[in-house]
């Protein structure tokens, strides 16, 4: 059997991604790890630009506000490595990808107080809510193509 759609091909019971991954050098390679999921790596990239905005909030809200944007999107890449780990399980492997996306959205929700609450963030937050956006977009996409297409 041979299905192919858009970034992924699945030969027989092998699933092999093209699109959605870095570092293959050739389209026929395994994911073998979670770290090789553009999901994950842009994600990662977030995290650490969102963990260094918060710590220029004011020093009262470091422990509040601050927290919970760094936790929330702490959660958005946890789950999606905690997911795969999990992935021989495909209801597993979605049910974490969604924790990922609700984490993504609560990140966004996040980012608009800061800058309704804080002006001088309103330039930062929006360029990182805009890539939080296109995330959650990637992130629906790749569990539509778990849902539909995933084979261990």
């Amino acid at each position: 059997m041979r299905v192919r759609g858009a970034g992924y091909e699945v030969r027989g019971t092998r699933c092999e991604v093209r699109v959605g991954c870095k570092g293959f050098s050739n389209k026929s390679e395994y994911i073998m790890s979670f770290t090789k999921l553009d999901i994950y790596n842009i994600s990662m990239d977030l995290f650490f630009a969102v963990h260094r905005m918060s710590l220029r909030l004011p020093k009262y809200e470091l422990y509040e506000l601050g927290s919970q944007i760094r936790r929330s999107s702490d959660s958005v890449v946890t789950n999606i490595a905690e997911g795969y780990g999990r992935r021989r399980y495909q209801a597993e492997y979605v049910r974490f990808l969604v924790f990922s996306h609700s984490s993504n959205d609560e990140t966004i929700s996040h980012l608009t107080k800061i800058k309704k609450l804080y002006p001088e963030f309103e330039t930062e937050c929006q360029a990182l809510e805009t890539k939080y956006q296109t995330l959650g977009a990637k992130i629906n996409k790749y569990i539509q193509y778990v849902e539909n297409h995933w084979k261990t």
